[in-house]
């Protein structure tokens, strides 16, 4: 493996293109693309296309993809297009559309049930039409948007405890929203950064113990809840002035609170949930332009960090 220090160029296709979300389990990886949707098996060191069985004779932009929690034994993958939501029951070699009410929406984001095994849960944010829900494991989706005031979603997170607290949380182009009814019927959270688009949502792994979760704005900057959304905080407020256009926490977040924030463009780190900031990686990624990260195993010295960017190109760091 390549020093954490010295990071590998994966060998992706080079277009004028731009990465939106990475996603996978173990070395099964997949990237969703302007150009359409990558593959590796090999975490994250080569990639292919997905979409090789769809035959295409053009680009198909994909703005999201998830995959099954029990993916060594359900290799179930879902990928957000402008226009529909494509599954695919093999690991990604062969897809299927699915059946969503129409407009054909523009899907900005995909999550399933962590105990998506059982209950065949998943929930696809999109712009202007809302969220849409399944039950079957993602065959047929229909519009679940009882109490949404905006229909404008740009974010969405599952509680890991799901299965008992039924508690989803979207953020909207002007705020953000929670159902603790699994979607049936939604609240609007009071956040104090104002009618401002929230890009981002992550919660804590232990959310059903800390009630943790953090909401990067377009505008306002980085905000932390711990009492599941009751009152919140502003972090690093005279350092994010720019979009926070993702953030992540590290998977043992109770007795590792680290943060990782995508600001505009670039990556800050936090190892004291917040508090204080500094620059993550910067001798590697000071001249890029960061899209998107993936960091199952946290983001210290050895762990593996893939990092998407605007140009196309995924850098491996480990």
């Amino acid at each position: 493996m390549p020093n954490m220090d010295t990071p590998t160029s994966s060998e992706k296709p080079q277009v004028q293109e731009y990465v939106y979300q990475l996603a996978g389990v173990d070395t099964t990886l997949f990237a969703a693309c302007y150009s359409g949707l990558y593959r590796s098996d090999d975490g994250g060191q080569t990639w292919q296309t997905a979409y090789a069985s769809l035959k295409l004779s053009e680009p198909l932009p994909t703005m999201a993809v998830a995959v099954s929690p029990a993916f060594d034994h359900d290799s179930r993958v879902f990928a957000g297009l402008s226009g529909g939501i494509l599954r695919s029951l093999n690991d990604g070699r062969i897809w299927e559309s699915v059946t969503l009410p129409p407009p054909p929406p523009v899907v900005s984001a995909v999550a399933l049930s962590p105990d998506f095994e059982k209950d065949g849960i998943v929930f696809a944010a999109t712009m202007e039409d809302g969220v849409l829900f399944s039950s079957d494991r993602g065959g047929r989706f229909t519009a679940w948007n009882f109490g949404l005031l905006d229909l404008n979603i740009f974010s969405l997170a599952v509680s890991p405890n799901f299965a008992e607290d039924e508690t989803v949380f979207v953020g909207a182009q002007t705020s953000i929203f929670r159902s603790t009814n699994g979607g049936r019927a939604w609240r609007e959270v009071d956040l104090p950064a104002g009618y401002d688009a929230v890009l981002s949502l992550v919660l804590s792994p232990d959310f059903a113990q800390d009630g943790t979760l953090l909401a990067g704005t377009e505008m306002q900057g980085l905000w932390l809840s711990a009492d599941r959304g009751k009152s919140w905080e502003q972090l690093g407020k005279h350092l994010f002035t720019e979009a926070v256009n993702a953030v992540y926490l590290s998977p043992d977040f109770s007795a590792y609170p680290e943060i990782l924030a995508l600001h505009g463009g670039t990556l800050n780190h936090s190892a004291d949930c917040g508090n204080t900031w500094t620059p993550w990686r910067e001798a590697i990624l000071a001249d890029q332009d960061v899209t998107t990260v993936l960091a199952p195993e946290g983001f210290g010295p050895g762990a593996l960090v893939l990092v998407g960017l605007a140009d196309g190109n995924i850098l491996r760091l480990d």
